[in-house]
C-alpha cells in the first residue's frame, strides 16, 4: 500500500491522532512497537497561524517517528490554507485533515465533523489544503456521516479522490453516535466495493487487540487499520498485531516488569519533551492503562498520581515487585 511516496507493508497498521496522547513521546514507542505510521493529535489551523506555542510544540518530532503526519483542523478555508503550509515547513511526509472530531465546542465552528453537515464546505477545504502542500500528500480522517440520515461516506470518497486526496481513514460511526455504539463496519465493505474507487481506505473503530484488526482486514477488505483506544498504554498492541496477521499465532502479553519499564520509559521522554511539571500531568492519563488488569495496579496508580516530580515516580515504578504483583488473568 501507498500513500503518494510514502511505501507501506501489506496491512498497515496505524496510531489514530488522539488529543493529549499522542505526544511525540507516545509515538516514539509505538513506533518502536511497530506501528507504519504516526500522527500528531489534532491542531487547531487558528492556533498555528498564530504561531501559538502548543500549537508549534504539537509538530515537533524525532526522525524516527517517520512516515509520521501532522493533523489539522478548523472551519475556515483561509485558516486551513496558511496551517497547511505552515505544517508542510515542519517538514512532515504527510497532512492529515480531521473531518471526523464530534466534540460540540469543534462541530459548533463547522469543523471537525462538523463539515459533514455541508459537504460542499468539505469539498472547498480539502482542496484548499490539497493546492497549498502541493508536494505532500494531504489524507483526511472522517465518519460515516453527521447521522444516520446523512451517510453518504461512498460520494466523499470519490469527491476526496477527485481533489488529489491520497488516502481515507473512516471512523465506523456517525458523529451522532459519537463513541457509544458498536462500530459500523459493513459500511467499510461499501466503500470499499465503490465502483471508480482507487484511493486506500484505512477502518478505524472498536480495534483493540490482534484478533479484531485481523477480524477488520478480513471482513470490510480495507488497506489499512488504524488503532486508537486500544494503544494507550499498550504500544504493545502494533506488534502483536503485526505478528498473529503474519503467522496467525498470539504473542505473550507483556510482563508486569515490561510494562511498568515502558510506563517509566515514556515518562523520561514525557518530562524531556514537555518539562518536568507538565511532563508528568500528561503521564497521569497513561497510567490506568499500563497497570490495567494487574493485581494492587490502582494502588500503584493511586500513589503515582500523588506525585508531580519524576524522580519518585520511577522510583514507585521500578521498584515495584513482579515476583509478588502478577497480572490478572
Amino acid at each position: 500500500m501507498n500513500i503518494g511516496p510514502i511505501e507501506l507493508p501489506n496491512q498497515p497498521l496505524f496510531l489514530a491522532p488522539m488529543e493529549d496522547v499522542t505526544d511525540s513521546p507516545f509515538r516514539q514507542l509505538c513506533r518502536r512497537k511497530g506501528a507504519d505510521i504516526v500522527f500528531t493529535e489534532f491542531i487547531s489551523s487558528e492556533a498555528i497561524i498564530r504561531a501559538s506555542d502548543i500549537a508549534m510544540q504539537k509538530m515537533d518530532f524525532e526522525e524516527m517517528e517517520r512516515p509520521f503526519g501532522v493533523q489539522i483542523f478548523g472551519g475556515r478555508e483561509e485558516a486551513m490554507e496558511g496551517a497547511a503550509k505552515v505544517a508542510v515547513d515542519q517538514n512532515p511526509d504527510l497532512v492529515d485533515i480531521n473531518f471526523g472530531c464530534p466534540v460540540y465546542k469543534i462541530v459548533k465552528k463547522g469543523a471537525g465533523a462538523g463539515c459533514l453537515k455541508d459537504l460542499a464546505m468539505m469539498e472547498r477545504m480539502a482542496g484548499t489544503v490539497v493546492d497549498a502542500v502541493q508536494d505532500r500528500p494531504v489524507t483526511v480522517k472522517t465518519r460515516l456521516g453527521w447521522d444516520d440520515n446523512t451517510i453518504k461516506i461512498q460520494e466523499v470518497a470519490l469527491m476526496l479522490q477527485k481533489l488529489g486526496v491520497k488516502a481515507l481513514t473512516v471512523h465506523a460511526r456517525t458523529r451522532s453516535q459519537k463513541y457509544k455504539g458498536d462500530a459500523r463496519w459493513d459500511w467499510l465493505k461499501k466503500l470499499k466495493n465503490t465502483p471508480g474507487l482507487e484511493i486506500p481506505i484505512i477502518g478505524n473503530g472498536d480495534v483493540t487487540s490482534p484478533e479484531l484488526a485481523k477480524k477488520m482486514f478480513e471482513e470490510t477488505g480495507v488497506d489499512g487499520v488504524m488503532i486508537g483506544r486500544g494503544a494507550i498504554g499498550n504500544p504493545w498492541i502494533f506488534e502483536q498485531t503485526r505478528h498473529y496477521l503474519e503467522t496467525g499465532k498470539l504473542l505473550p502479553e507483556p510482563t508486569v516488569r515490561q510494562r511498568v519499564e515502558l510506563c517509566a520509559e515514556q515518562l523520561r521522554l514525557s518530562v524531556q519533551q514537555h518539562g518536568e511539571r507538565y511532563g508528568v500531568i500528561i503521564m497521569k492519563k497513561h497510567y490506568g492503562q499500563y497497570l490495567k488488569g494487574v493485581r494492587n495496579g490502582k494502588n500503584l496508580r493511586m500513589q503515582l498520581m500523588e506525585h508531580d516530580e519524576m524522580d519518585p515516580i520511577l522510583e514507585l515504578l521500578l521498584n515495584f515487585d513482579e515476583t509478588e504483583i502478577h497480572a490478572v488473568a
